[in-house]
């Protein structure tokens, strides 16, 4: 280590100390500093690890704690970023964090922003790469999926020898040629000979080869599924770990079976199966056999502010994150599976962390909402209150059953506690979640964030 690293390695354990013991935490703050007084100390933080890089739209978050709880069926140790900072000052707070491995090569499994891939990649060379699926999101920051999969491939371009574990049913991380080994994995639990098409909204459906419109023997949900173009033979790859059957799904669990064998996670949503079985392909490619595999994932636990249930005086409170068209309108049809009443909470922010464009909530389906006769209450809040409360009125959300509130601290005071039904969805933007989740730390019901 050179006495600039050391410096700046010194500066950041400092401050990361001082932020944990006296002010409940900070996960960014002392990978500033340490970058300021060392832009390139993660080359020395990281340089004992063989890391894996999980990025992607949507399921950064689960896939990495999922990840993780299978890996640690073989190995003891293994550095990760649970609360999803997967910015580079993040990353470096992780590495600052860690304690020095004695011997051997410990595993980092590491959430990273989809912009940020080149800057990890620029100073560490990960062994695996997980690619979720890329969405419109945030569109102010990423520009459209096509943009968004260029960033990526700029950092996985300076790791031509890592292993990429891809999302097959996203016809995307199929559109280019690539140095790299890949795997894929996907659904492969239906009849190929129906042949429909995506619905005409939707981002992605165009063949990369001609720029027809791709066809589909089975779609999940957007445009993951088992696509094809009927024009110049453009298709699915070969999928080396597959969704062999769908169970039972409910909004808090979700069964299936991954190549022939019995899963199941204790959260709901089909999209969080995919996420399941990013992992599950993660697992195998490390030697990890699939009934450790399903004992991994009959341990897991919730995940920061991803169908987080949290105790508030009797009230059992959902805490789901959403964050772009398709997660929200995944997240919409995951609760209306739920047959017992709730209450809808719907909390929205337009920082840079969220993207400052709303324009996405429309195109989520909350018209399934008012079709449903057991959510006697809604509630929109947050910052940008008035675009939710509008997006509601218009899906067709009843005045008398509609609730505004902006203040965050009114609603865990006065609504939550009042609320007619044991059960509430707050679904939430991140800095909303992030504000939200304070205001219960403060009152004692959580720890504010995860060390």
């Amino acid at each position: 280590m050179s006495f600039r690293s050391g410096v700046a390695t010194f500066a950041g354990r400092s401050s990361y100390w001082f932020l944990h013991t006296f002010l409940k935490g900070g996960s960014s703050l002392p990978g500033k500093i340490t970058l300021a007084l060392d832009p390139n100390v993660l080359k020395t933080l990281g340089a004992k690890y063989d890391v894996v890089v999980i990025t992607g739209t949507n399921g950064k978050t689960l896939t990495t704690a999922l990840t993780v709880t299978v890996l640690h069926e073989k190995y003891d140790t293994i550095l990760t970023n649970p609360t999803g900072s997967n910015m580079e000052q993040g990353i470096v707070t992780t590495f600052l964090n860690a304690k020095n491995p004695k011997t051997g090569r410990p595993l980092a499994v590491l959430e990273v922003d989809e912009a940020n891939v080149i800057k990890v990649t620029q100073y560490l060379t990960p062994k695996v790469f997980v690619f979720t699926n890329i969405f419109r999101d945030q569109m102010d920051r990423y520009g459209e999926i096509y943009t968004t999969y260029q960033k990526i491939l700029d950092g996985v371009a300076l790791a031509p020898d890592a292993t990429i574990i891809a999302n097959g049913d996203a016809p995307i991380f199929h559109s280019k040629d690539l140095p790299n080994p890949v795997l894929y994995y996907g659904f492969e639990d239906h009849d190929e000979s129906e042949e429909i098409k995506a619905r005409p909204n939707t981002d992605g459906v165009l063949c990369p080869v001609c720029q027809h419109i791709l066809h589909y023997h089975y779609i999940s949900y957007a445009n993951l599924g088992d696509y094809f173009c009927p024009n110049c033979g453009y298709k699915r790859p070969e999928l080396t770990y597959k969704v062999t059957e769908l169970g039972e799904l409910t909004p808090t669990s979700s069964t299936f079976k991954v190549d022939g064998n019995e899963m199941k996670i204790e959260i709901g949503g089909m999209y969080n199966i995919y996420n399941a079985l990013a992992a599950y392909s993660v697992g195998r490619f490390f030697g990890i056999k699939p009934d450790a595999i399903r004992h991994a994932f009959d341990s897991n636990q919730r995940v920061f502010g991803r169908q987080e249930v949290i105790n508030v005086d009797g009230k059992e409170v959902t805490i789901v994150l959403v964050k772009n068209p398709v997660g929200l309108d995944q997240v919409l049809h995951m609760i209306a599976t739920d047959n017992q009443p709730f209450t809808f909470i719907n909390l929205l922010n337009a920082n840079y962390a969220d993207g400052i464009d709303t324009s996405w909530i429309w195109d989520g389906d909350y018209e399934l909402l008012p079709k449903l006769n057991h959510i006697p209450l809604y509630v929109t809040g947050g910052e940008r209150y008035k675009d939710v409360t509008f997006r509601l009125k218009v899906a067709g959300v009843p005045d008398d059953k509609h609730t505004v509130e902006p203040s965050l601290a009114k609603i865990v005071d006065n609504i939550i506690p009042n609320a007619p039904t044991k059960h509430i969805y707050v679904l939430a933007t991140y800095t909303a979640m992030i504000q939200f989740r304070k205001l219960l730390a403060d009152k004692g019901y959580i720890k504010e964030g995860i060390d």
